[in-house]
Protein backbone atom coordinates (compact mmCIF):
# COMPACT_ATOMS: atom_id res chain seq x y z
CA UNK A 1 0.00 0.00 0.00
CA UNK A 2 1.27 3.23 -0.89
CA UNK A 3 2.05 6.25 1.25
CA UNK A 4 -1.48 8.30 1.74
CA UNK A 5 -1.04 12.10 0.39
CA UNK A 6 -0.55 13.68 4.06
CA UNK A 7 -1.78 17.09 1.88
CA UNK A 8 -5.50 16.25 2.02
CA UNK A 9 -7.64 18.58 3.70
CA UNK A 10 -5.20 21.45 3.54
CA UNK A 11 -5.35 24.88 1.33
CA UNK A 12 -4.66 24.49 -2.07
CA UNK A 13 -1.29 26.87 -3.50
CA UNK A 14 0.72 26.24 -6.02
CA UNK A 15 3.62 23.55 -6.50
CA UNK A 16 2.31 22.07 -3.22
CA UNK A 17 -1.27 19.77 -3.93
CA UNK A 18 -2.37 19.89 -8.03
CA UNK A 19 -1.28 21.56 -10.79
CA UNK A 20 -2.64 25.04 -11.18
CA UNK A 21 -2.11 28.22 -13.35
CA UNK A 22 -0.78 31.34 -12.65
CA UNK A 23 -2.58 34.32 -14.75
CA UNK A 24 0.12 36.57 -16.13
CA UNK A 25 -1.27 38.98 -19.12
CA UNK A 26 -2.37 37.43 -21.67
CA UNK A 27 -0.58 34.28 -20.50
CA UNK A 28 -1.07 31.45 -18.66
CA UNK A 29 1.73 29.36 -16.63
CA UNK A 30 0.90 26.14 -16.03
CA UNK A 31 2.87 24.91 -12.32
CA UNK A 32 3.66 21.25 -12.68
CA UNK A 33 2.57 18.80 -9.94
CA UNK A 34 6.06 17.62 -7.85
CA UNK A 35 6.18 13.81 -8.63
CA UNK A 36 6.53 12.64 -5.49
CA UNK A 37 3.00 14.38 -4.65
CA UNK A 38 1.64 12.54 -7.79
CA UNK A 39 2.59 9.22 -6.66
CA UNK A 40 0.99 10.09 -2.93
CA UNK A 41 -2.00 11.01 -4.90
CA UNK A 42 -2.09 7.55 -7.10
CA UNK A 43 -1.68 6.03 -4.06
CA UNK A 44 -4.50 6.89 -1.97
CA UNK A 45 -6.77 6.80 -4.53
CA UNK A 46 -5.96 3.13 -5.20
CA UNK A 47 -5.66 2.39 -1.58
CA UNK A 48 -8.95 3.86 -0.78
CA UNK A 49 -10.37 1.39 -4.02
CA UNK A 50 -8.90 -1.16 -2.56
CA UNK A 51 -10.51 -0.79 1.36
CA UNK A 52 -13.53 -0.14 -0.58
CA UNK A 53 -13.50 -3.24 -1.78
CA UNK A 54 -12.94 -4.90 1.50
CA UNK A 55 -15.58 -3.11 3.34
CA UNK A 56 -17.97 -4.74 0.62
CA UNK A 57 -17.13 -8.02 1.07
CA UNK A 58 -16.83 -7.45 4.75
CA UNK A 59 -20.69 -6.11 4.74
CA UNK A 60 -21.51 -9.27 2.66
CA UNK A 61 -20.45 -11.47 5.26
CA UNK A 62 -22.40 -9.83 8.24
CA UNK A 63 -25.79 -10.00 6.47
CA UNK A 64 -27.85 -12.58 8.14
CA UNK A 65 -29.04 -14.71 5.45
CA UNK A 66 -32.70 -15.98 6.30
CA UNK A 67 -33.32 -19.32 7.99
CA UNK A 68 -29.39 -19.19 8.99
CA UNK A 69 -28.37 -20.95 12.22
CA UNK A 70 -27.11 -17.67 13.68
CA UNK A 71 -24.86 -17.14 17.07
CA UNK A 72 -23.56 -13.98 17.95
CA UNK A 73 -20.04 -16.09 19.06
CA UNK A 74 -19.57 -16.05 15.44
CA UNK A 75 -19.18 -12.61 14.70
CA UNK A 76 -16.41 -10.58 15.33
CA UNK A 77 -16.77 -7.36 17.23
CA UNK A 78 -13.40 -5.77 15.66
CA UNK A 79 -12.81 -5.56 12.43
CA UNK A 80 -9.08 -7.07 10.98
CA UNK A 81 -9.77 -4.28 7.93
CA UNK A 82 -10.62 -1.73 9.83
CA UNK A 83 -7.44 -2.00 12.31
CA UNK A 84 -4.88 -1.52 9.46
CA UNK A 85 -6.59 1.64 8.34
CA UNK A 86 -4.76 4.78 8.55
CA UNK A 87 -5.94 7.93 10.15
CA UNK A 88 -5.54 9.86 6.47
CA UNK A 89 -7.71 6.72 4.87
CA UNK A 90 -10.34 6.79 7.19
CA UNK A 91 -11.03 10.41 7.06
CA UNK A 92 -10.73 10.10 3.16
CA UNK A 93 -12.83 7.76 2.93
CA UNK A 94 -15.28 8.92 5.28
CA UNK A 95 -15.75 11.72 3.70
CA UNK A 96 -16.50 10.10 -0.07
CA UNK A 97 -18.66 7.85 1.19
CA UNK A 98 -20.44 11.14 3.41
CA UNK A 99 -20.67 12.70 -0.39
CA UNK A 100 -22.14 9.79 -1.68
CA UNK A 101 -24.45 9.24 1.30
CA UNK A 102 -25.73 12.70 0.58
CA UNK A 103 -26.18 12.97 -3.30
CA UNK A 104 -28.21 9.81 -2.77
CA UNK A 105 -30.40 10.89 0.04
CA UNK A 106 -31.25 13.84 -2.51
CA UNK A 107 -32.44 11.86 -5.16
CA UNK A 108 -34.24 10.16 -2.96
CA UNK A 109 -35.76 13.34 -1.43
CA UNK A 110 -36.55 15.24 -4.39
CA UNK A 111 -38.42 12.16 -5.78
CA UNK A 112 -40.48 10.84 -3.14
CA UNK A 113 -40.88 7.31 -4.77
CA UNK A 114 -39.16 5.48 -1.76
CA UNK A 115 -38.02 5.79 1.44
CA UNK A 116 -35.98 4.11 3.97
CA UNK A 117 -35.84 2.71 7.50
CA UNK A 118 -32.59 2.15 9.35
CA UNK A 119 -33.18 0.11 12.40
CA UNK A 120 -30.16 -0.02 14.78
CA UNK A 121 -29.91 -2.21 17.85
CA UNK A 122 -27.06 -3.15 20.36
CA UNK A 123 -26.33 -3.41 23.95
CA UNK A 124 -26.02 -0.20 26.01
CA UNK A 125 -22.55 1.90 24.79
CA UNK A 126 -22.50 0.59 21.50
CA UNK A 127 -22.90 3.43 19.52
CA UNK A 128 -26.43 3.85 18.14
CA UNK A 129 -26.31 7.86 19.50
CA UNK A 130 -23.06 8.39 18.04
CA UNK A 131 -23.55 6.83 14.86
CA UNK A 132 -26.37 8.36 14.08
CA UNK A 133 -24.53 11.70 15.09
CA UNK A 134 -21.80 11.54 13.25
CA UNK A 135 -23.09 9.27 9.86
CA UNK A 136 -25.80 11.75 8.99
CA UNK A 137 -23.50 14.64 9.25
CA UNK A 138 -22.86 14.46 6.33
CA UNK A 139 -26.48 14.72 4.81
CA UNK A 140 -29.23 17.53 4.75
CA UNK A 141 -31.56 17.62 7.42
CA UNK A 142 -34.33 18.06 5.17
CA UNK A 143 -35.73 14.54 4.69
CA UNK A 144 -33.89 12.97 7.51
CA UNK A 145 -35.80 11.77 10.61
CA UNK A 146 -34.80 9.50 13.91
CA UNK A 147 -36.84 8.60 16.49
CA UNK A 148 -35.81 7.12 19.86
CA UNK A 149 -38.19 3.94 21.43
CA UNK A 150 -38.17 4.01 25.26
CA UNK A 151 -40.70 1.77 27.55
CA UNK A 152 -44.01 2.11 26.44
CA UNK A 153 -45.98 4.46 27.47
CA UNK A 154 -49.31 3.64 29.17
CA UNK A 155 -51.36 4.84 26.63
CA UNK A 156 -49.20 2.75 24.11
CA UNK A 157 -49.68 -0.36 26.48
CA UNK A 158 -53.70 0.49 25.34
CA UNK A 159 -52.61 -0.63 21.97
CA UNK A 160 -51.06 -3.75 20.12
CA UNK A 161 -47.24 -3.44 20.38
CA UNK A 162 -46.25 -2.02 16.48
CA UNK A 163 -49.09 0.90 17.06
CA UNK A 164 -46.56 3.17 17.93
CA UNK A 165 -44.19 2.16 15.85
CA UNK A 166 -46.57 2.44 12.39
CA UNK A 167 -46.97 5.96 13.39
CA UNK A 168 -43.37 6.71 12.90
CA UNK A 169 -42.38 4.74 10.08
CA UNK A 170 -40.70 6.96 7.34
CA UNK A 171 -42.97 9.02 4.28
CA UNK A 172 -41.85 8.59 0.74
CA UNK A 173 -38.91 10.20 0.79
CA UNK A 174 -37.39 10.33 4.21
CA UNK A 175 -34.70 8.39 5.77
CA UNK A 176 -35.73 7.70 9.43
CA UNK A 177 -33.73 5.86 11.51
CA UNK A 178 -34.91 3.90 14.83
CA UNK A 179 -32.85 4.12 17.37
CA UNK A 180 -34.13 0.45 19.28
CA UNK A 181 -37.09 -0.01 17.95
CA UNK A 182 -39.93 -2.61 17.59
CA UNK A 183 -37.14 -4.92 18.67
CA UNK A 184 -37.18 -4.24 22.12
CA UNK A 185 -41.02 -5.52 22.86
CA UNK A 186 -39.84 -8.93 22.13
CA UNK A 187 -36.01 -8.84 23.33
CA UNK A 188 -36.89 -7.17 26.85
CA UNK A 189 -39.72 -9.74 27.48
CA UNK A 190 -37.31 -13.06 26.45
CA UNK A 191 -35.38 -11.82 29.27
CA UNK A 192 -37.67 -10.61 32.15
CA UNK A 193 -39.43 -13.57 31.34
CA UNK A 194 -42.30 -11.28 30.82
CA UNK A 195 -44.57 -13.07 28.29
CA UNK A 196 -44.63 -17.04 27.00
CA UNK A 197 -43.44 -18.52 23.98
CA UNK A 198 -46.35 -18.71 22.05
CA UNK A 199 -47.05 -14.72 22.80
CA UNK A 200 -43.20 -14.03 21.54
CA UNK A 201 -43.73 -16.36 18.44
CA UNK A 202 -46.71 -14.77 16.95
CA UNK A 203 -44.81 -11.24 17.84
CA UNK A 204 -42.11 -12.22 15.53
CA UNK A 205 -44.42 -13.33 12.92
CA UNK A 206 -46.49 -9.48 13.49
CA UNK A 207 -42.80 -8.30 12.57
CA UNK A 208 -42.40 -10.45 9.35
CA UNK A 209 -45.42 -9.37 8.19
CA UNK A 210 -45.44 -5.51 9.26
CA UNK A 211 -41.97 -5.12 7.66
CA UNK A 212 -43.01 -6.95 4.31
CA UNK A 213 -46.01 -4.21 4.18
CA UNK A 214 -43.90 -1.93 4.60
CA UNK A 215 -41.22 -3.04 2.06
CA UNK A 216 -44.88 -3.33 -0.24
CA UNK A 217 -45.55 1.07 0.08
CA UNK A 218 -41.63 1.15 -1.15
CA UNK A 219 -39.74 1.45 2.36
CA UNK A 220 -36.68 -0.35 2.30
CA UNK A 221 -35.47 -1.45 5.68
CA UNK A 222 -31.89 -2.07 6.99
CA UNK A 223 -31.50 -3.60 10.30
CA UNK A 224 -28.05 -3.74 12.22
CA UNK A 225 -27.10 -5.12 15.57
CA UNK A 226 -23.63 -2.97 16.83
CA UNK A 227 -21.93 -6.12 17.93
CA UNK A 228 -19.46 -4.82 20.96
CA UNK A 229 -17.43 -7.05 22.87
CA UNK A 230 -18.34 -7.21 26.41
CA UNK A 231 -15.06 -6.09 27.49
CA UNK A 232 -15.64 -3.18 24.99
CA UNK A 233 -18.66 -2.36 26.82
CA UNK A 234 -16.92 -2.05 30.40
CA UNK A 235 -14.39 0.05 28.71
CA UNK A 236 -17.13 2.64 28.08
CA UNK A 237 -19.04 2.10 31.00
CA UNK A 238 -16.04 2.91 33.26
CA UNK A 239 -15.31 6.03 31.53
CA UNK A 240 -19.00 7.38 31.45
CA UNK A 241 -18.15 6.50 35.12
CA UNK A 242 -15.28 8.69 35.54
CA UNK A 243 -16.22 11.76 33.55
CA UNK A 244 -18.47 14.29 35.01
CA UNK A 245 -19.31 15.75 31.32
CA UNK A 246 -20.56 11.72 30.37
CA UNK A 247 -22.16 10.64 33.90
CA UNK A 248 -25.87 12.08 32.55
CA UNK A 249 -25.77 9.27 30.27
CA UNK A 250 -25.69 6.51 32.36
CA UNK A 251 -28.79 5.10 34.21
CA UNK A 252 -28.83 2.02 36.54
CA UNK A 253 -30.16 -0.21 34.04
CA UNK A 254 -27.43 0.03 32.08
CA UNK A 255 -25.78 -2.11 35.05
CA UNK A 256 -28.41 -4.06 35.56
CA UNK A 257 -28.41 -5.34 31.94
CA UNK A 258 -24.64 -5.88 31.84
CA UNK A 259 -25.67 -8.25 34.62
CA UNK A 260 -28.12 -10.40 32.17
CA UNK A 261 -24.88 -10.18 29.39
CA UNK A 262 -25.44 -13.58 28.20
CA UNK A 263 -29.53 -13.45 28.20
CA UNK A 264 -29.57 -10.64 26.17
CA UNK A 265 -27.25 -12.07 23.85
CA UNK A 266 -29.24 -15.69 23.43
CA UNK A 267 -32.31 -13.09 23.32
CA UNK A 268 -30.94 -11.07 20.43
CA UNK A 269 -29.55 -14.11 18.54
CA UNK A 270 -33.28 -15.70 18.59
CA UNK A 271 -34.85 -12.01 17.23
CA UNK A 272 -31.74 -11.70 14.47
CA UNK A 273 -32.75 -15.72 13.28
CA UNK A 274 -36.27 -15.42 13.46
CA UNK A 275 -36.44 -11.74 11.70
CA UNK A 276 -33.60 -11.62 9.25
CA UNK A 277 -35.82 -11.95 5.59
CA UNK A 278 -34.78 -11.20 2.00
CA UNK A 279 -36.97 -7.86 2.23
CA UNK A 280 -35.86 -6.74 5.88
CA UNK A 281 -32.51 -8.46 6.23
CA UNK A 282 -29.92 -7.68 9.50
CA UNK A 283 -26.28 -7.03 9.37
CA UNK A 284 -23.99 -7.56 12.31
CA UNK A 285 -21.22 -5.17 12.12
CA UNK A 286 -18.00 -4.82 14.28
CA UNK A 287 -19.07 -2.07 16.30
CA UNK A 288 -15.63 -1.68 19.26
CA UNK A 289 -13.90 0.67 16.78
CA UNK A 290 -16.21 3.84 16.73
CA UNK A 291 -14.61 4.97 13.60
CA UNK A 292 -14.94 2.04 11.62
CA UNK A 293 -18.48 1.46 12.81
CA UNK A 294 -19.41 4.72 10.73
CA UNK A 295 -17.86 3.96 8.20
CA UNK A 296 -19.52 0.34 7.60
CA UNK A 297 -22.47 2.21 8.36
CA UNK A 298 -21.88 4.73 5.80
CA UNK A 299 -20.79 2.39 3.22
CA UNK A 300 -24.09 0.14 3.84
CA UNK A 301 -26.40 3.15 3.74
CA UNK A 302 -25.05 4.46 0.07
CA UNK A 303 -25.09 0.57 -0.85
CA UNK A 304 -28.32 -0.12 -0.27
CA UNK A 305 -29.96 3.75 -1.84
CA UNK A 306 -27.98 2.63 -4.85
CA UNK A 307 -29.55 -0.35 -5.12
CA UNK A 308 -33.11 1.16 -5.16
CA UNK A 309 -32.26 2.66 -8.43
CA UNK A 310 -33.17 6.15 -7.88
CA UNK A 311 -33.97 8.49 -10.71
CA UNK A 312 -33.30 11.60 -11.25
CA UNK A 313 -36.45 14.03 -11.00
CA UNK A 314 -37.56 15.68 -13.54
CA UNK A 315 -38.39 19.45 -13.41
CA UNK A 316 -42.32 20.01 -12.87
CA UNK A 317 -43.10 22.44 -15.70
CA UNK A 318 -41.69 22.84 -19.11
CA UNK A 319 -38.16 25.12 -18.71
CA UNK A 320 -37.74 25.78 -22.30
CA UNK A 321 -39.70 28.80 -22.66
CA UNK A 322 -37.80 30.91 -19.89
CA UNK A 323 -34.91 33.12 -20.12
CA UNK A 324 -32.43 35.10 -17.97
CA UNK A 325 -31.70 38.26 -19.20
Amino acid sequence: MSKPDKSLGHPINPGHFGASKVVSGKGALEIPKPRNEQVAGIGLEKSLSAISQGIRQEISHCKVAPGQNFRLKDCVTRSKVGERLRDSERSALGARLGEQLNQLQMLLYSGKQRGLLLVLQGMDTSGKDGAIRRVFSHVSPLGVRAHAFGAPTPLELEHDFLWRVHAVTPALGEIVVFNRSHYEDVLVPIVKGNLGSEVIKRRYAHIRAFESLLNDQGIKIVKCFLNISKEEQKKRLKDRLEDPNKQWKLQPSDFEDRALWNDFQHAYEQAIEQTSTSEAPWYVLPADSKHYRDILLTQLLTHSLEQMGLPTPQPKYDLSGFDLD
